[in-house]
């Protein structure tokens, strides 16, 4: 962005919020909440239904929404939508205006709309989100930030309105590469901590007291807080789809070629994935790939936790 544009902060009135999924709803809502002028977009009418009974507007077209927002923010599924609905955005957008995008992207596309949004005198912050939907719900994301300092600053209010740690991490692409690096390692995780249970299983350690053994010890993480349970009641976290994980990984094993970076787990952990794609479907509950691990081992978790009377060992 030429140094010659500045970004008014008095002059940010409207939002426009664009994707209203498991993460942008509740990003929307928290949104609305703080005292925000919200217009919203879906593809799904339900979706923005239920954003106006909670106090935003619905756009009456993409288009025209972003004529006359100062902000527009867009939580979608992938690049594939980035790049579609980024084209309608930059033909319309005003110049000084400021587009955030918290999507997982990669850096092709966000690159390709960033010289198109310098072009048209808009500022574009990358600003992918991680925290789950829990974090969404609550308000208290990690926000990574990518892009001018000036427009990061001027927008932090509403960054804050979504998450508790809004940083800017560097210029523009930093955020999504700290997002798709950081996914990555949480689907490793997810398998490794299939492995450890089934293998403290097989032993003879009853599921749920072996994740708290991991729950309490060095192997500690997120992961096996919020995604052990999930992988012991057999629900395997319906909150993310098992096609959005399998393109996270896509996205890290070609980011990793992009930058020449040899990244032989992640590559594993990808091929999981895909493979379970053909057994699962697109729209099953990311953690049903380890559902794979447990049959390779003729064991599934679940099963076992609920044949196993609480408090016996095996």
């Amino acid at each position: 962005m030429g140094s010659d544009m500045a970004v008014n902060a008095e002059s940010i009135q409207s939002v426009l919020f664009v994707g209203l999924g498991n993460m942008g709803n509740p990003m929307a809502r928290n949104l609305v909440a703080s005292g925000f002028n919200v217009t919203v977009a879906d593809l799904d009418p339900a979706r923005v239904d239920a954003l106006v009974h909670a106090g935003a507007t619905a756009a009456t077209s993409l288009t025209s929404a972003a004529e006359s927002a100062d902000v527009v923010m867009t939580s979608l599924p992938g690049p594939t939508q980035v790049d579609a609905v980024g084209e309608q955005l930059l033909s319309t957008l005003k110049a000084g205006s400021i587009w955030i995008e918290l999507s997982t992207n990669d850096l092709d596309c966000g690159r390709r709309l960033e010289s198109r949004a310098d072009e048209a005198g808009v500022f574009l912050l990358d600003a992918p989100v991680t925290g789950g939907a829990e974090g969404a719900e609550a308000g208290t994301l990690s926000v990574l930030v990518g892009g001018d300092p000036d427009a990061h600053r001027r927008v932090l209010p509403i960054l804050q309105a979504i998450g508790d740690r809004c940083d800017r991490l560097g210029p523009f692409g930093a955020g999504y590469v700290a997002k798709i690096a950081s996914v990555s390692l949480c689907y490793t995780h997810s398998v490794c901590l299939t492995e450890a249970l089934l293998l403290g299983v097989k032993g003879g350690v009853e599921p749920a007291r072996m994740l708290d053994v991991i729950q309490h010890s060095t192997g500690r993480s997120y992961v096996a807080d919020r995604y052990g349970p999930e992988i012991l009641n057999g629900g395997y976290d319906d909150t993310f789809a098992l096609e959005l994980a399998a393109k996270d990984l896509r996205l890290a094993v070609e980011m990793a070629g992009s930058l020449d970076a040899d990244l032989p787990f992640t590559a594993g952990v990808l091929d999981l994935y895909r493979s379970t794609l053909d057994t699962y479907g697109a729209e099953a509950p990311h953690l049903i790939a380890m559902q794979a691990i447990e049959r390779a081992n003729d064991l599934v978790l679940h099963e076992r936790q609920l044949a196993t009377p609480e408090g016996a060992t095996q």
